[in-house]
């Protein structure tokens, strides 16, 4: 049961043991889980406090913006007050993600059915606007004497996401505002925005010199559109020529300017500047990037024909891309062997990842790990990162996206599927 004080705390009732299934079941609590191990807290941290949630030994959980507050229980009784801070978002911020829902009918509907679409974080992130946490941005205060996180802020950080499972607006809470908050914002934001004043007409530039005048700056740049705009129609009354065919042209059409509006979409997102390109796409991954375009059947036909794919192996393909992008199809592609640091590591991380009663038995060739009766399957990348993959008539699709923690793949992996494990 879930406890409403007002629209500035909540508090959640101590939940239940957790063991022998996946910590998470929603995609808002896999995705938190996942948004903790890019937080760099430390393994044996995450170990420790997973330990912990799972045998229910958080309290009840106070949620209020900026701020995280439980008594957590070691294994000998002892209890700890453990708080985690995360920054609230500024007004300017949640001006703009409301500004931003509005623009999308889709979110607004479905915050006011009070649901959470996945897709808001997506299209937060790309307005400028962190909802899941990053790196250093959950600092732990805890009564045990650590500088850092500890088992116990661990654990309340790793609750977080069976909270999340309940009600996602949790999320937005500690960000700084309530649902009665959001949803006013939204009913009430919704009119047409105020006429802009009119732009000075200036001053000509011979008078401006003559009188020693500043120019004004000049205007800014103009914002990001909505969607990419929509090429020029094909003139239909000229025979082409017989190499041309008019449906793959329009197709790549579209899909340049859907890829250029991306592209300007990543550069204005505050931080892009940290992401490096490994190289230029080859052919074989620029066809699967088409193909993920949505093409008729005749474009997809040549797609496959020109990657060397079959048509079964581009639709995969393209399930990897729409994952993950190129590293994900190469990961689906590509089976290299583990060897050394990398090899300690791999299997370090799957030690880790369970209680000793709980891991599951893993069967290993080169970079993939099966799971011993079970169709799943975990495959490390060469950045260390686990992708789930689960076996359908035969063969192995990946299933979400690549996780640093193997047993939250593993997890994300059953949940796509809607099984248990």
């Amino acid at each position: 049961m879930t406890a409403y004080d007002d629209d500035t705390e909540r508090t959640f009732a101590a939940l239940p043991p957790a063991h022998g299934r996946g910590f998470a079941q929603s995609w808002w609590g896999l995705a938190w889980l996942k948004a903790l191990e890019d937080a760099a807290l430390d393994a044996a941290q995450v170990k420790t406090g997973r330990r912990l949630a799972r045998a229910g030994a958080v309290g009840a959980v106070s949620v209020r913006p900026g701020r995280l507050t439980a008594v957590v229980q070691d294994r000998d009784g002892t209890a700890h007050r453990a708080d985690v801070l995360l920054e609230e978002l500024p007004d300017e911020q949640w001006d703009r993600l409301v500004d931003m829902a509005v623009e999308r009918a889709g979110h607004v509907a479905a915050l006011l059915d009070r649901e959470m679409p996945p897709h808001l974080v997506e299209d937060a992130a790309t307005a400028g606007i962190d909802l899941l946490p990053g790196l250093g941005d959950l600092e732990p205060q805890c009564d045990c004497g650590a500088w850092d996180h500890c088992g116990h802020t661990a654990a309340l950080c790793y609750q977080v996401a069976r909270l999340l499972d309940q009600d996602p607006f949790v999320l937005l809470l500690m960000r700084g505002r309530g649902e009665r908050a959001l949803l006013d914002a939204l009913q009430t934001h919704g009119g047409a925005p105020a006429e802009r004043a009119p732009r000075p007409e200036g001053v000509d530039a011979a008078e401006a010199y003559a009188a020693g005048h500043v120019l004004p700056p000049p205007p800014a740049a103009p914002g990001l559109p909505q969607a990419p705009g929509v090429p020029p129609s094909l003139d239909t009354e000229t025979v082409p020529a017989p190499a041309v065919d008019p449906t793959a042209l329009s197709f790549l059409a579209s899909r340049a300017a859907a890829e250029a509006h991306r592209l300007l979409a990543e550069a204005l997102r505050s931080g892009h500047d940290r992401h490096a390109v490994d190289g230029e796409p080859t052919a074989a991954e620029d066809a699967v990037r088409l193909a993920a375009g949505g093409p008729g059947p005749a474009v997809l036909e040549r797609l496959a024909e020109g990657s060397g794919r079959t048509r079964e192996a581009l639709d995969t393909a393209v399930r990897a891309w729409r994952l993950g992008g190129r590293a994900a199809v190469a990961v689906l592609e590509d089976e290299w062997e583990v060897e050394g640091d990398v090899l300690a590591r791999a299997r370090a991380a799957l030690e880790s990842a369970w209680d000793e009663d709980e891991r599951p038995s893993l069967r290993a060739r080169a970079n993939r790990w099966t799971v011993v009766d079970a169709p799943y399957q975990l495959r490390l990348d060469r950045d260390g990162r686990w992708w789930p993959y689960r076996e359908e008539r035969g063969h192995w699709v990946p299933v979400a996206a690549a996780c640093q923690d193997p047993a939250t793949a593993l997890a994300s992996a059953a949940l796509a599927a809607g099984d248990d494990l």
